[in-house]
């Protein structure tokens, strides 16, 4: 970044602290990597850095709050509309500096920590999102209404969306766990361990991740393991709406059981991968095909 811009931002981020109102109380918030941010009032210039992050902060009461977004940041539709600051992994540093923020939201696993450094070292607070449950996406509407001083609709998002778990819950709480293979991607083949929020998904549908065990968040895996692992259920996302067709590689193998009992199932990407209330749609969708594979199973189909 060149350094008049550097000088600029510091200058009116100074200004926005002697001007700020005295009627408001300070906000103090612990973020999803343990960090206090103090704020001497509620955010009014809001940059997000990652797709998700937009989602909550409009979920939020918080959409007129921001002021800056990241590709692919295009839900709900008025987020389309927002100033770009490029990619959650190429962030524009000086497209940044010039929206003025007083609280960026950033993403761990997606953004690079050299630009969350240089923001930090700019003096612009950074709130770090990084939910790994469906309990914490409730959390995360309430932490975001409270930094943009929508308290009330960001609670009434989380409650929403914590009844919304709540009936899906009871609704599949007894069902036969089913063995499934969730498929981020082909090439290389990439799936999720228990620790990622779609396996909070998988549970709640009463699905059983046969690679919840791996290390990695998000590890790559080889065709093979897939084969001895021998899920009942293959779900895939792959890219937007449309189901992947990549997705019926698999019946290669039709001694695979997901093949043999045609449990093959798409979810679109931004239902369940994403760190939203919309997931709980996507885990609809999931529990939905849990329960067609659970009924072939009684049926011998």
């Amino acid at each position: 970044m060149r350094p008049h811009l550097l000088n600029r931002l510091a200058a009116a981020l100074a200004a926005s602290m002697c001007l700020a109102p005295s009627a408001y109380a300070d906000v103090e918030l612990q973020d999803d990597a343990g960090q206090r941010i103090r704020l001497a009032q509620p955010a009014r210039r809001i940059v997000s850095l990652a797709p998700h992050v937009t989602e909550l902060l409009f979920a939020a009461g918080a959409g007129d709050r921001v002021v800056g977004a990241v590709d692919y940041s295009d839900y709900p539709p008025a987020a389309r509309k927002l100033p770009r600051v490029g990619g959650y992994s190429n962030i524009d540093m000086e497209a940044v500096a010039a929206l003025k923020p007083d609280l960026v939201i950033a993403w761990k696993s997606g953004n690079r920590d050299a630009h969350l450094d240089r923001l930090s070292a700019l003096g612009i607070p950074v709130f770090i999102s990084e939910p790994h449950s469906l309990d914490d996406v409730a959390r995360s509407l309430e932490n975001l209404g409270k930094a943009a001083g929508s308290d009330r609709e960001g609670r009434a998002a989380a409650d929403a969306f914590r009844q919304r778990k709540r009936e899906l819950a009871r609704r599949y709480a007894d069902r036969p766990p089913v063995r499934m293979f969730y498929e981020i991607w082909d090439k290389p083949l990439m799936t999720v361990n228990d620790e990622h929020l779609i396996s909070d998904v998988m549970r709640l549908c009463g699905g059983v991740n046969v690679f919840g065990k791996l290390d990695q968040l998000a590890p790559t895996i080889g065709v093979e393991g897939v084969l001895a692992a021998n899920p009942e259920v293959i779900v895939a996302s792959g890219m937007g709406e449309a189901r992947p067709d990549w997705l019926d590689m698999w019946k290669r193998w039709p001694r695979l059981a997901a093949v043999t009992s045609d449990n093959l199932y798409f979810v679109p990407p931004e239902l369940i991968q994403r760190h939203t209330p919309r997931i709980l749609e996507g885990a609809s969708m999931l529990c939905e095909q849990l329960d067609t594979a659970r009924r072939k199973r009684r049926s011998g189909g």
